[in-house]
């Protein structure tokens, strides 16, 4: 029998770990995308990422103050083993709600990169369990996810988006790790400075990162998000429902914004319809940026603007839509963008001229 039985708390963790992790992980992000967080603005969502920021940052000093001698209770240095479990089941859950909020307001053809860096930290989570007890890994991963909370936190508490918010999020996120630093270093002066520099090296780089992402438009404009989105051949308002009018198409085509085919007849007009969600209290302006690939430059040419105030609170999205006439054939696309050129999303389409109209069905929004 006795095989059949771990020896230790390590041993416990080394056999289950395998089988836990993965289901853990499925499970976790299911819960996060379908249940807890639902929206980026619900005090309920905020309190879960404050609790595995708090968990997370738990686990960070008593990992430490266990491996210096700091604390000797008999019951804490039993319990130690299952500290990095732990802190790598906090870092799971925030990178797995971030991965479900950015997801939801990423243009995935501009913002790609910094959901995928998310996807990965998530992914490769279950592979950090040695790492969670080095205390630079640990310093830059709590950085990592404390930045990536504000740049979203931040606007929803001051009701706006920009890069003055950014900048602010990024400067309280290194008070905030200097401040935890400090506390640590009272405790145990030793082990911080002789990890300092190379703590300080790690957290620049991650802070830098974050700001070329930003700056070049790489990291999407949470807490914004696209709810819906297309081209459509008519557009009008009943009471609070927009109706709209689309071309018919497979149930699946009616998911995606790219690649649309758009049957118009002479002179026409083409509409194009979003919903962008946005907090409760927040306002700020939605631009439609029209563009029109050339043939012969193999480039997007931009050919109009159209911009409208919206305000946040609804869960379908604050509705608005801009239009053109006499426009030509070939392909377009149409930029959703916030006031200071952040892309929300994109409608993608090509247009057909016809000599017929085509058959289009009524879709209320």
């Amino acid at each position: 029998m006795r095989r059949y039985l771990p020896k230790n708390t390590q041993e416990l963790i080394r056999w289950y770990e395998r089988y836990v992790s993965p289901i853990a992980l499925v499970a976790g992000f299911l819960a996060d995308n379908y249940i807890l967080l639902r929206r980026v603005d619900l005090w309920t969502s905020n309190l879960l990422l404050f609790f595995y920021l708090a968990v997370a940052a738990l686990c960070v000093a008593l990992s430490n103050l266990i491996a210096t001698g700091r604390l000797q209770k008999p019951f804490l240095v039993k319990a130690a083993p299952f500290i990095p479990v732990v802190a790598q089941f906090a870092f799971g859950g925030l990178f797995s709600g971030y991965v479900s909020l950015y997801s939801r307001s990423a243009a995935y053809s501009a913002s790609w990169i910094f959901v995928v860096l998310l996807a990965a930290l998530l992914l490769g989570n279950e592979r950090f369990t040695r790492f969670y007890a080095r205390f630079t890994f640990q310093t830059g991963i709590l950085f990592t996810v404390l930045f990536s909370f504000l740049i979203f936190y931040l606007p929803v508490v001051l009701g706006s988006i920009g890069p003055s918010i950014f900048i602010a999020s990024g400067i309280l996120s290194l008070g905030i790790m200097t401040l935890f630093m400090r506390l640590l270093a009272h405790f145990m002066p030793e082990h911080v400075r002789a990890h300092r520099t190379k703590i300080a090296r790690s957290i620049a780089v991650i802070f830098i990162t974050f700001n070329v992402l930003y700056f070049s438009h790489a990291i999407p404009p949470l807490p914004l998000a696209l709810k819906s989105a297309g081209v459509y051949h008519d557009i009008k308002k009943e009471g609070d429902a927009y109706i709209l009018r689309a071309e018919p198409v497979p149930w699946y085509e009616s998911y995606l914004r790219y690649n649309t085919i758009y049957h118009k007849t002479a002179d026409e007009t083409v509409f194009v319809y979003s919903a962008v969600f946005a907090p409760s209290k927040f306002s700020t302006t939605i631009l439609h940026e029209w563009e029109y690939y050339d043939e012969n430059s193999k480039s997007w040419i931009k050919t109009s603007t159209f911009g409208f105030p919206i305000t946040g609170g609804r869960d379908g999205g604050y509705r608005g839509f801009s239009l053109r006439e006499s426009i030509n054939e070939g392909k377009w696309r149409v930029n959703v963008k916030t006031g200071n050129g952040l892309i929300i999303g994109r409608i993608a389409f090509t247009i057909e001229d016809v000599d017929v109209p085509v058959k289009t069905v009524e879709i209320r929004n």
